[in-house]
């Protein structure tokens, strides 16, 4: 500043200036009301000067609400969703309830012990009817155990692991249960058609006392299934003059493809008999039929 004459004037009188305002300052009363006029004048100035920091200010407050906002609205769609999901547990906890309710009522229709156990898995093999329990040979499970559930008979059990089961269901074309129609008593074979909501009743005369909406009820032959539980309803009933035989249908009364708990019957007091072919089965029934009754 001071190597240029010129320069050095400037800063003296700058400097000369700045005394004699500090001195009016001081001393002169009016200098306020100068003041006040000199900052009005420079007023629209500071408002300049000062507009990119409000404009900074204002344009970070809109950014940081807007990320509020997206950030709120992110927690209220998690909220939302997991409060979809308590719903939705709360709606198949109840339905759970209904269901494990009927299979309790299911059970005290039994007079044997039941154990209650879940399905985990099926075959998936379209022409094999089995499913997989979560209870094995450590539960005091054995082969040839009835499975039930709430409706009616599903199956029972054809093989064992040290904790899981797979049982045969009812529907499954190598499966035989004897049943008895619950109005008259009739007794006959359901015999699995490999269709999950069909049973077929085995050499039914052409003459006997059945029809359409009859029950049909487990006869307790062989001790393997327990007396008097349901199995199916008949569905059909077909008479051909020219047929010895009567085509008979029923649907099961049991929610084969439906059900997720169910019960194991201990029927091991009875000892049952090793697991019977279909045509075993039917062989045996029709013997039994043949004799007379006391």
């Amino acid at each position: 500043m001071f190597r240029s004459g010129s320069l050095k004037a400037r800063f003296i009188i700058l400097l000369v200036l700045a005394i004699a305002l500090v001195v009016l300052d001081l001393k002169w009363a009016k200098m306020n009301q100068t003041r006040a006029y000199l900052s009005l004048a420079i007023t629209p100035l500071q408002w300049l000067v000062d507009t990119p920091a409000q404009v900074a200010d204002e344009l970070s407050d809109v950014l940081i609400t807007r990320t509020q906002l997206i950030e709120e609205n992110r927690q209220l769609r998690q909220e939302a969703l997991l409060l979809k999901r308590k719903v939705l547990q709360v709606s198949a906890l109840t339905a759970e309830n209904v269901r494990l309710r009927e299979l309790l009522n299911g059970s005290q229709r039994l007079a044997n012990d039941v154990t209650l156990t879940e399905l985990i898995g099926i075959n998936p093999d379209p022409f094999q009817h089995q499913v997989i329990l979560n209870k094995g040979s450590e539960d005091e499970v054995y082969v040839g155990q009835a499975v039930l559930d709430a409706g009616g008979i599903m199956g029972q059990i054809i093989e064992l692991s040290h904790y899981t089961s797979r049982a045969m269901l009812i529907t499954d074309s190598r499966h035989a249960i004897p049943v008895e129609v619950n109005r008259n008593g009739f007794r006959s074979i359901a015999l699995g058609n490999g269709s999950v909501d069909e049973l077929e009743l085995g050499h039914v005369p052409d003459t006997a006392d059945v029809r359409e909406g009859d029950l049909l009820v487990s006869s307790g032959l062989g001790g393997r299934f327990p007396r008097g539980y349901p199995v199916a309803r008949i569905t059909s009933v077909t008479r051909d003059p020219g047929q010895t035989f009567a085509t008979v249908k029923a649907k099961p009364t049991a929610r084969l493809n439906k059900s997720r708990h169910i019960l194991l019957v201990d029927l091991s007091e009875q000892q049952p008999e090793p697991l019977p072919l279909a045509g075993e089965l039917v062989a045996e029934e029709a013997d039994a039929a043949a004799q007379p009754e006391s």
